[in-house]
């Protein structure tokens, strides 16, 4: 069901409805989704959302680190996923209203992405955004291997999960 103000979904690439989330202040040089913003075919709806400010999403499955893993069964919902800073996500998650389905990637998952801080730690586990996409949409039975076509780090991504990534 289409939300007011938003694009119904299309895409011929994937058949689950994706929502991305991201949050404003973030640079999009460093966002590894950005490439997929110049290719419209993919369907995917974008939100672009400040601090403190409220968006209503609808039911959606939340890719989100405390929920039970992901599955098939999930695939008849949207997926959404959020793309901000481990710091600001509970306040960017705060404005989101809907009736969300937290649903996790399996902890083994590594990521290629160099990952460095110099203010704040990241969690022990985490995917680079791109990466997150890729596993969560292969979880649901839909592996696209070229979304990670502009991703730097794709064959090291790749080779390090290819055990754990349904073909």
């Amino acid at each position: 069901m289409a939300h007011p103000g938003h694009l119904p979904f299309c895409s011929t690439q994937v058949k689950t409805e994706v929502i991305l989330v991201r949050l404003n202040k973030e640079s999009p040089r460093k966002c590894s989704l950005t490439p997929l913003r110049r290719q419209a075919e993919w369907g995917f709806r974008w939100l672009h959302v400040a601090l403190g400010q409220e968006v209503e999403i609808g039911e959606a499955t939340l890719l989100h680190p405390d929920g039970p893993v992901l599955t098939p069964a999930d695939a008849h919902r949207p997926l959404m996923l959020v793309d901000s800073s481990w710091r600001d996500l509970p306040r960017v998650l705060r404005g989101l209203r809907g009736e969300f389905h937290y649903r996790s990637l399996p902890a083994d998952l590594r990521t290629a992405y160099p990952r460095k801080s110099n203010y704040f730690p990241d969690p022990s586990q985490g995917l680079a955004s791109i990466e997150a996409l890729h596993a969560a949409l292969a979880m649901l039975g839909e592996r696209e291997d070229r979304l990670l076509e502009a991703y730097r780090w794709r064959q090291q991504y790749l080779d390090l999960n290819q055990h754990l990534l349904p073909a």
